[in-house]
């Protein structure tokens, strides 16, 4: 099992290595009005290729996504949180 492990692990590694530098953006999100919202923004962020981290602040209402420019798109990062109910646009 810990052999598989290491197998996985250095397979991670080495897509992390040859990818592209990624981006990161803040989006202001609208509606989140529990503590709960946020691990359904992150899980809707996450379901989108090429997005490789995902930070959701419920206290200022903003989600930072770290991303492959290559996979990803702002737009399909708005579209994907706007698809859970929750609104967002690009933070000034």
């Amino acid at each position: 099992m810990r052999l598989i492990s290491v197998f996985t692990l250095c397979a991670l590694l080495i897509a992390a290595v040859s990818a592209g530098p990624l981006q990161t953006i803040v989006l202001d999100v609208q509606n989140m009005t529990c503590q709960l919202c946020p691990l359904t923004v992150r899980k809707a962020l996450q379901k989108v290729p090429g997005v490789a981290e995902v930070s959701v602040d419920f206290a200022h209402k903003t989600a930072t996504v770290a991303f492959d420019p290559d996979k990803a798109d702002t737009s399909a990062l708005v579209k994907a949180t706007t698809n859970a109910g929750y609104p967002s646009t690009l933070h000034p």
